[in-house]
């Protein structure tokens, strides 16, 4: 293995603790960023200035991972409860307070990395489920020995397959990666590809009545904010009032609109049809039947897409990427909405790559969670630039913001800056108890 330059005793990125500072002194010195690619590549050189350097080496995410050596000292899971502002319906269930799991890895050099699990209400664990199982990977990564990055991913894919429990993946991901990226001290957007190191989100309106709609709406007018999701889904008169009353607060907004698989075809092609009747055009209209009815997805689809210029997006009908497959192949929708929660970033970061072969628009979007989720969401979507709709604006749901660093926030507006915690750490210290 090549050092990169490093004056370390062996030729791995394996750090003793009497030695943190000075090699991430090292680290801060050697790690620059290339601005003479689109992709903003890392790369090393030679600490010396002057006009002797060593050649550069280019180092993205892929190399990254096949590099540095995960040494992880502890890891550990905890409650992370937050209350909202007011309940959030979403489909079916009705939440009244954020129950999600905080993950800490400490890695040998001492850096630091956070993730999230999501506890969200579709699935069928909770989270004492979520905290156990957190429990035996944190277990697991404390105990193992020092290996690269690319294969603790890989154990950790191995230990939580597939969808049920993606979101505990999710979380062990986030902490692994922001902890080398600490170590590196390098933002993660850098690591995601380096296109941006900002963004514009949308705002969440939830199922609320006309009146609250249309306050929320005023507020995120006056913030800047100009596409607005609105979740829809309980009544075809109940729904039509609330997208009138959104309208009249912001007038110049665009509209994506979320069912939550709350209406049959018919329904949705009858909303479309009002909606354009009262002038009222959605950009996107995701997710409008049941998440099973592929025909009724394309059906609306077809209408929505020749007759109105609707972009349908799919959301719940992509727990995985043989739905993904489907609904690329068979042309059901427009838009892919993908959650970190749902698939993981290296499910992501796989996604993305099918995706951009398709022709298909990418959606990223946030349920239920604070800014460690949230923020890892963003520096990847303004890394890799690849997504056209963008809704991170969950954090701003909760009644109080349990969280700093990772971004900063600006009305719609964020920006990722290179501080400690790259998707941000908790103001809670949880973790001395």
């Amino acid at each position: 293995m090549a050092s990169l330059g490093f004056c370390c005793p062996t030729n791995s990125l394996l750090f003793s603790r009497s030695s943190v500072v000075n090699h991430r002194r090292n680290l801060q010195t050697r790690f620059i960023v290339s601005s003479s690619t689109s992709s903003s590549e890392l790369v090393t050189q030679s600490a010396v200035s002057g006009s002797t350097e060593r050649p550069r080496t280019s180092l993205g995410l892929k190399n990254l991972t096949e590099i540095f050596w995960v040494d992880v000292q502890c890891a550990e899971g905890r409650p992370l409860n937050v209350g909202l502002q007011e309940p959030v319906t979403v489909g079916c269930s009705r939440l009244e307070k954020v129950e999600n799991v905080a993950v800490r890895v400490e890695l040998s050099n001492g850096c630091v990395g956070w993730g999230e699990v999501s506890v969200v209400p579709w699935l069928n664990w909770n989270q004492a489920t979520a905290l156990e199982e957190v429990r035996k990977a944190c277990e697991f990564l404390s105990q193992g020995p020092p290996v690269t990055l690319n294969l603790v991913l890989h154990q950790i894919s191995e230990m939580f397959p597939g969808s049920e429990f993606a979101s505990v993946r999710a979380g062990l991901e986030m902490a692994l990666v922001d902890a080398v990226a600490n170590s590196i001290d390098v933002p993660l957007w850098r690591l995601f590809g380096g296109v941006s190191d900002s963004l514009s989100t949308a705002a969440t309106i939830p199922t609320t009545s006309s009146a609250k709609a249309f306050d929320l709406a005023a507020k995120y007018c006056k913030l800047g904010f100009k596409t607005l999701e609105i979740k829809l889904g309980r009544n075809l008169s109940a729904d039509i009032e609330v997208l009138q009353a959104v309208r009249a607060a912001h007038p110049h907004c665009l509209f994506i609109l979320d069912a939550n698989e709350g209406y049959t075809s018919k329904e949705a092609i009858e909303v479309l049809h009002k909606l354009n009747e009262k002038g009222v055009i959605p950009t996107v209209f995701e997710q409008p039947v049941h998440r099973d009815d592929w025909r009724g997805l394309g059906d609306v689809s077809n209408v929505a897409r020749h007759k109105y210029g609707v972009s349908v997006a799919a959301d719940e009908s992509c727990r995985d990427l043989m739905d993904i497959k489907k609904l690329m192949e068979e042309n059901l929708v427009d838009v892919i909405n993908i959650k970190l929660s749902k698939f993981g970033v290296l499910g992501i970061l796989e996604i993305v790559e099918m995706v951009k072969k398709s022709g298909l628009v990418l959606m990223i979007d946030s349920v239920a969670e604070t800014r460690l989720a949230t923020g890892v969401a963003g520096h990847l979507a303004a890394g890799l630039g690849c997504f056209r709709y963008v809704n991170i604006s969950a954090p701003s749901l909760l009644s109080e913001d349990p969280v700093v660093g990772g971004y900063e926030v600006a009305g719609s507006k964020y920006k990722f800056v290179n501080s400690r915690g790259q998707g941000g750490f908790l103001k809670w210290d949880i973790f001395s108890w």
